[in-house]
């Protein structure tokens, strides 16, 4: 096997399908909301009824423009809506609406992270469309369908063959799916069907530029899938040419039960969809004010911000990873608001943000409107312990009722009582009551058992409740045993 791969290499492109982040759907008013009864979000034009005339969303339409700018596209001025033929079930119209020749973004690209260098993966469109129904196969030989999804709006993003693995298809997904969910496009849930992937997938001999016979895999809704199908078919396609069979251009399913890929239907071409112009949709058209406005409003993306991390503060690829890679910006954003506010040492500020912020926000579910600890609260609480106000174990208790209250630090010191015990004559018959009670341990370090000296600092900062100045204590705790 290893011999019969090192001579052919995968080729592939990605079709990314996003549901977008709106109230209602593309061309009517129906509500987009996940999870409702059957056909209960439906009316004459997402059914596609005679006489129904389509009118489309603008927010829709912004959210692809934003896509589009994020992706480094550059936008159609104008742009048109198409008619594409084609007879499925949960296609009431036999046709969807969606976009061509002129999409609103093309030539764009997005760099990619894997194994510790940056791979530029070119985007060749980023076009608007409607969603489909949904076929539910309950019963032997009968389907179901749910028209609520029909006429939800949906993304279409193609990159150009870049791709080479399984592992850079994931890779490239992940990133994707990091900046539409980072700009409020879509919510990339993909086990809601949010967001769906469409492997396009060849193999060509090593060496040589033209592509092979090409594979779609249809509806990858998992980082996993993607992984495993793409995998999977590259197998497929090299054992089947290295028996000298012929590979047919068609579309295969993914089969989580069995692991494998499995023929859907020989694939149709751009002609065989009949495009032509939508006639009851005028074109799109764009101004430079409009786009300028949407790029202003476009946060700093991810991978942009892992650099900075990185470059200007010195994280490792794994901390800035940490702060970056999650489906809140907000995550993010806490941390640079931190650092601004503390003005000190930025591993401080990121040490606690992937401790104590992220095990507590990992264990509230991830819940960002839960949060009641605010960013300006860790840098103060920051200053505390650097002037020597509270400790370590201190702080994290502090921190605990930061997250909990979202009382500010000082507060919460002042009210429990939590200030450090910092001056020789409040430790001292302190130091001098452990001492009395461990005289044995006290005659081992004496006689040169420095191992021992640790367990009488922590006797000492147990009796205070980790209030005691830890630099103090080992002084005057030499101080006496030395004396």
């Amino acid at each position: 096997m290893a011999t019969l791969f090192a001579k052919v290499e995968t080729v592939l492109g990605m079709e990314v399908h996003a549901e977008l982040l709106t109230q209602s759907k593309m061309f009517c008013g129906c509500s987009t909301q996940f999870g409702a009864p059957p056909n209960s979000q439906c009316c004459p034009v997402c059914l596609g009824l005679p006489g129904s005339l389509p009118v489309p969303n603008r927010a829709a339409v912004e959210h692809v423009l934003r896509t589009a700018l994020a992706l480094n596209c550059r936008i159609n001025w104008r742009s048109i809506f198409h008619r594409k033929n084609y007879f499925y079930p949960d296609l009431p119209k036999a046709y969807q609406i969606s976009q061509y020749d002129v999409p609103i973004g093309v030539d764009g690209y997005l760099d990619v992270r894997l194994d510790g260098e940056v791979k530029r993966i070119r985007i060749r469109r980023v076009h608007l469309e409607e969603d489909t129904g949904k076929l539910f196969h309950i019963e032997a030989a009968t389907s179901f369908v749910d028209y609520n999804r029909s006429g939800v709006p949906l993304m279409e993003v193609v990159s150009e063959p870049d791709i080479y693995s399984a592992e850079e298809a994931r890779a490239y997904l992940r990133a994707l799916r990091l900046v539409l969910v980072w700009i409020g496009a879509s919510d990339g849930k993909m086990e809601q069907g949010s967001l769906r992937c469409e492997p396009n997938i060849s193999i060509r001999p090593a060496g040589t530029t033209e592509l092979g016979t090409k594979v779609e895999l249809k509806n990858l809704n998992s980082f996993q899938s993607v992984y495993q199908g793409v995998a999977y078919e590259v197998e497929r396609q090299t054992q089947a040419l290295a028996r000298g069979e012929e590979l047919v251009q068609e579309t295969r399913r993914w089969d989580e039960e069995r692991l494998i890929t499995a023929p859907m239907r020989t694939k149709e071409y751009a002609h065989d969809y009949r495009y032509f112009p939508e006639p009851d949709l005028v074109p799109l058209e764009f101004d430079a004010p409009w786009i300028e406005r949407l790029r202003a409003g476009l946060p700093e993306l991810p991978e942009a911000r892992y650099a900075r991390y990185v470059r200007d503060y010195g994280l490792s690829e794994y901390e800035a990873s940490l702060l970056i890679e999650r489906d809140q910006p907000q995550v993010s954003d806490f941390f640079d608001a931190a650092l601004r506010a503390y003005g000190g040492d930025p591993k401080r500020v990121s040490n606690w943000m992937q401790s104590d912020f992220l095990r507590l926000f990992n264990a509230a579910g991830e819940d960002w409107p839960a949060v009641k600890v605010r960013p300006e609260h860790l840098a103060a609480m920051l200053k505390l312990q650097d002037k020597g106000q509270i400790s370590g174990k201190i702080a994290k208790e502090v921190f605990e009722v930061m997250w909990t209250t979202g009382k500010p630090p000082e507060q919460i010191v002042q009210e429990r009582g939590l200030q450090v015990i910092g001056t020789e004559e409040d430790l001292a018959p302190i130091i001098d009551q452990v001492l009395a009670q461990h005289p044995a341990v006290v005659e081992s370090i004496r006689k040169g058992e420095e191992g021992k000296f640790n367990f009488l600092v922590g006797q000492v900062m147990r009796a205070t409740r980790g209030k005691a100045d830890p630099g103090l204590v080992n002084r005057m705790l030499r101080e006496r045993i030395a004396g």
